[in-house]
């Protein structure tokens, strides 16, 4: 946001984190600090936009590739659909953030093909693990504010964590089919877009089909410095 890198030292952290837990190398966190910045502030001076860092396996050590997009424009209010196929489950390496996303870009596409924005993966078992895009917040019919463990498989966004930490209330717990559809509130969310109600899940309203009070303080929570 003009120049400036929102939550930067989450997302050094998580790309030296993620690159070690990879086998890609040990990466410098200033290193990783200069090349967003640096790439922001060329790019993003005046403007919103997205700038993605990518570590690669090099012959010493990891490697750094940096680069820009527009931010783009999303709806305010999302809709999805229930993958068709089951997340791959858990592994040592499924809380990292990777470029090979093969089951989440096809889940992506079905949505897309859909009408929807988002698409939401179960594990074979039927628990609620992750968005394609996003880290998944549940408001429960209890009144619960909930989030999948990430011992279902889930990446560890910064999203999901900057919630976890300032909500005060959100906890990790498993959510099931049934749960799912029961659900007061439903909200996606991730480091570039923040939370975004979903109040549609295959075509079915989710609560009463319009963001509940939970989105906006979510949204709150998560614009904080």
């Amino acid at each position: 946001m003009r120049g400036r890198v929102r939550h930067l030292e989450r997302h050094v952290a998580r790309i030296a984190r993620d690159a070690a837990r990879l086998g890609l190398g040990d990466l410098d966190p200033d290193v990783c600090r200069r090349a967003l910045t640096e790439r922001a502030a060329a790019a993003f001076a005046e403007r919103e936009g997205v700038v993605r860092l990518e570590a690669h396996a090099g012959p010493d050590g990891a490697l750094l590739a940096a680069s820009a997009r527009p931010l783009g424009t999303e709806r305010a209010t999302w809709r999805a659909i229930t993958a068709p196929g089951a997340h791959p489950g858990p592994s040592p390496t499924s809380t990292a953030k990777r470029s090979e996303r093969g089951p989440f870009d096809a889940a992506l596409a079905r949505a897309r093909a859909a009408g929807a924005d988002e698409a939401l993966l179960l594990d074979a078992d039927g628990w609620l693990v992750e968005g394609a895009r996003s880290s998944l917040v549940v408001v429960l019919a209890s009144g619960a504010l909930v989030t999948p463990p990430l011992a279902r498989g889930a990446q560890a966004g910064i999203g999901r964590a900057l919630l976890l930490e300032r909500s005060g209330v959100l906890a990790e717990a498993d959510v099931g089919a049934a749960q799912l559809a029961s659900a007061r509130e439903l909200v996606a969310v991730n480091a570039v877009r923040g939370p975004r109600p979903v109040v549609a899940l295959d075509g079915r309203p989710v609560g009463s089909g319009a963001p509940g009070p939970w989105s906006a303080r979510l949204a709150a929570c998560f614009a904080e410095p």
